[in-house]
């Protein structure tokens, strides 16, 4: 196992992300056609937040009820992005080692981080990633 392979190497590079002024149906939307779970929220080039598909199913009712489809509509219509993500995401640059992301993410309890480069957003890791990584090693 090569003990100092950087984040990048097994880190998603080309993330799907929203700007905080987005609508939540754009979360929604990202995180439906393109199977993900963690999309990272920018204000510019900054990263701002992180917002979850648990975040998104925490407002919805149609999944748990029959006919609440409109419910969840007025509640998407109410709420923004903003209140509903994770302000101010732990992120990692991408220079840190696979093991030391690993411990982050064990330690806090994340299951996706942002990664930075020159300041701006490279990629996200998730703990998926790192499992996958420890699965090929053996």
């Amino acid at each position: 196992m090569k003990r100092r392979e950087p984040i990048s190497h097994i880190m998603t590079k080309n993330v799907a992300t929203v700007q905080v002024s987005d609508d939540l149906h754009d979360v929604i939307d990202l995180v439906k056609k393109n199977h993900i779970r963690h999309v990272p929220v920018l204000e510019g080039h900054d990263v701002v937040g992180i917002i979850s598909s648990t975040d998104i199913n925490r407002l919805t009712f149609s999944s748990l009820f029959e006919n609440q489809e409109g419910a969840d509509e007025a509640i998407l219509e109410m709420l923004s992005i903003s209140q509903v993500m994770t302000q101010k995401p732990r992120t990692v640059e991408a220079t840190l080692s696979i093991k030391e992301v690993a411990e982050i993410l064990a330690s806090e309890e994340y299951h996706a981080l942002p990664v930075i480069e020159n300041g701006q957003l490279a990629g996200i890791v998730t703990t998926t990633d790192v499992i996958k990584y420890l699965l090929e090693q053996y």
